[in-house]
């Protein structure tokens, strides 16, 4: 039995930061991590981190009212507001870390346009801003006195006693393990990605924490809304990896096969309009023309400079035959980011005391329908400080007096691939009534075995309870939104669902928004 004061499982940004956080108050933190310690969503993320710093040009206000038209009406005003107000903090916070920014010859920071952003105002490292933020923090927190790191160590199931979360169980070295945690658990196990046969998500992104979240009695939200990136690699026999929507900020323009920028015909923004619209653009086009669709970066710049702006992207194409510099890539949509989660409020708590949630798992409601480019990582940043903040201050509870064992297999899927087929199909980019009420069916009745505990077998049964979730709420919500499309119900409806589905133990009810705040 291992005992701490503060518990996170994962070790994204998020988790990361919460932990240096607390671990700075004097808290024993301990990380568990079912890879290593910078194997992690944030390490595959490019694009950068959305700062309102320009204050002649931009404002906090500037970057609300994006982070909202993104968000399809179902944003969190106040989570919107949070974020905005407090993302230049935590930059420069990084900065003080020592992460390696872009600068100018000046010494300032450099600032992209992303899509749907009305100015410039993504802070980025080159192309791989995601990882040079997680190196940072990860060396850190190895290196901090108060921080434990236990790498490849699966959550098997959280530890509830007396109606609050004490702790989890975990599998490593080949046992189980009780993990207690005095004061609180944070999740910090990133998204879904995996469910869905095209992701551009690392291979441990199996929505974990919904699964331990829900099995524990926690709340769920909006996990209908996927986002589907518009340009991820489409060569056959290669990954999607993502072609960073930084290369449509600075000029890099779609075409089809005929060479002409058919995004216009979606919307006036062409290239620059939000996630969803260009990705169902590009869906669409291929399934018109049945060709391609490709991503020129050359009117950009020239070949040297491309290379020196985008070299992970650079490097990456080219290991499949495509040279960014000189030629288009094949690009089409891959499933990106999970909008929902585990329902918290805007200090990171979720529905079972003294259990939180933070980054992608969780669900403050930041991102409504639709997230905007950029605030990723400001989310993950700015609460996991909030959840930090209130985790130092919460009171100590007293150790469980007997812990129940937990069986030592499972129920888990043999292999994992046709359900991301199916989910593919028939719960991604577009989605029907009938064929998702096939499809939750279908899950319902998913073929299960019971296998010993592993990694991957804890994997393939969070897979499948994300994908029961995700199927069954994009039933339910009998409107297009946001990343949500349905064929049956093309229109928003705001009259009927301007609300949020929240998942509870006894089912889901849609709650409305809450009141605009400011």
């Amino acid at each position: 039995m291992l005992r701490t004061d503060a518990l996170v499982i994962g070790s994204g940004a998020a988790g990361l930061l919460l932990a240096l956080h607390c671990a700075e108050k004097g808290m024993r933190v301990t990380v568990v991590t079912k890879g290593t310690i910078e194997e992690s969503n944030t390490a595959w993320a490019q694009g950068g981190v959305a700062a309102s710093l320009d204050l002649e040009e931009d404002s906090t206000a500037a970057h609300v009212a994006d982070t909202l038209a993104a968000g399809a009406g179902l944003c969190n005003v106040a989570a919107a507001e949070i974020v905005a107000a407090e993302a230049p903090q935590r930059i420069e916070e990084l900065r003080a870390l020592g992460v390696a920014f872009n600068l100018s010859v000046t010494g300032e920071l450099l600032l992209t346009r992303e899509a749907a952003h009305s100015h410039a105002r993504t802070v980025f490292s080159a192309d791989a801003t995601g990882k040079a933020i997680s190196t940072t923090l990860a060396q850190k927190a190895l290196h901090h006195s108060n921080v434990t790191v236990m790498e490849r160590a699966s959550a098997v199931s959280l530890i509830v006693a007396k109606d609050r979360c004490a702790g989890t169980w975990v599998f490593t070295n080949g046992e189980l393990v009780p993990v207690l945690a005095s004061a609180a658990t944070a999740l910090a196990t990133g998204g879904v990605g995996q469910v869905y046969e095209r992701t551009t998500n690392p291979p441990g992104a199996t929505g974990d924490g919904l699964q331990l979240a829900s099995a524990a009695g926690a709340a769920l939200a909006d996990v209908e809304f996927v986002q589907f990136h518009p340009t991820a690699l489409a060569v056959a026999g290669a990954p999607a990896l993502l072609v960073s929507e930084a290369a449509r900020g600075e000029g890099g323009i779609l075409v089809n096969d005929e060479g002409r920028r058919f995004c216009f015909d979606a919307d006036p923004r062409g290239e620059l309009a939000p996630r969803d619209v260009v990705a169902r653009a590009i869906f669409h086009e291929m399934h018109r023309t049945h060709g391609g669709v490709w991503l020129d970066l050359r009117p950009i710049g020239s070949p040297d400079f491309l290379r020196k702006r985008f070299p992970n992207i650079a490097a990456a194409c080219a290991r499949f035959g495509v040279d960014v510099a000189t030629q288009p890539i094949p690009v089409g949509p891959a499933a990106h980011y999970h909008m929902g989660g585990v329902l918290t409020d805007l200090h990171g708590r979720a529905t079972l005391q003294s259990l939180y949630s933070i980054g992608e798992c969780a669900c403050t409601g930041l991102h409504g329908a639709n997230r905007l480019a950029g605030n990723s990582l400001a989310e993950c940043l700015v609460f996991g400080a909030r959840a930090a903040d209130d985790i130092s201050g919460a009171s100590r509870a007293q150790e469980p007096d007997t812990l129940a064992e937990i069986p030592s297999r499972l129920e888990a899927m043999m292999t994992v691939e046709p359900l991301r087929m199916v989910m593919w199909k028939d719960a991604s980019i577009e989605r029907d009534g009938e064929p998702l009420a096939a499809l939750c069916q279908k899950l319902a009745e998913w073929p299960v075995s019971s296998a010993p505990i592993s990694r991957s077998a804890l994997e393939s049964r969070a897979l499948l309870c994300a994908a029961r979730f995700i199927a069954g709420a994009a039933l339910v919500r009998e409107e297009s939104r946001g990343a949500h499309e349905r064929m049956d119900y093309p229109e928003r409806d705001d009259a009927h669902w301007l609300g949020r589905i929240v998942w509870s133990g006894g089912g889901h009810e849609l709650e409305p928004l809450a009141a605009p705040v400011g």
